[in-house]
């Protein structure tokens, strides 16, 4: 068992909140079209094709995951703007890239342990 399990815990709702954000397409269309650059909660629901409102609770389920990011604009409290924050997607690359070591490990040992027979 860990020294401290809070952070694997922390780690783990961080990853499954990030997984279940981008379970969804319109979601993960969000995120590429992010990917260019900030762009206004309007111009995302007319490129995605949903009304604001349904896309709103997408850019909802995205914040609460910490995938995105809300801004207002000095001129016009009304428009947000959201960006990606990369923290979310380096979490979930280090764990992909800790469960690929991981399988490496694993198939190189069965390997090992057939030819060793």
């Amino acid at each position: 068992m860990p020294a401290n399990p809070r952070p694997v815990a922390r780690q783990a709702a961080t990853l499954d909140a990030t997984l279940s954000a981008l379970a969804d397409p319109h979601r993960r269309r969000v995120v590429e079209l992010l990917r260019a650059g900030p762009q206004r909660a309007g111009d995302l629901a007319r490129e995605v094709g949903l009304t604001p409102p349904a896309l709103s609770r997408h850019l909802r389920t995205l914040k609460q995951s910490g995938l995105v990011d809300e801004s207002h604009p000095e001129f016009d409290a009304r428009v947000r703007v959201y960006r990606l924050t990369p923290e979310p997607m380096i979490d979930l690359l280090r764990w992909l890239e800790e469960t690929e070591q991981l399988w490496t490990n694993q198939l190189a040992a069965f390997k090992a342990h057939l030819e060793g027979s």
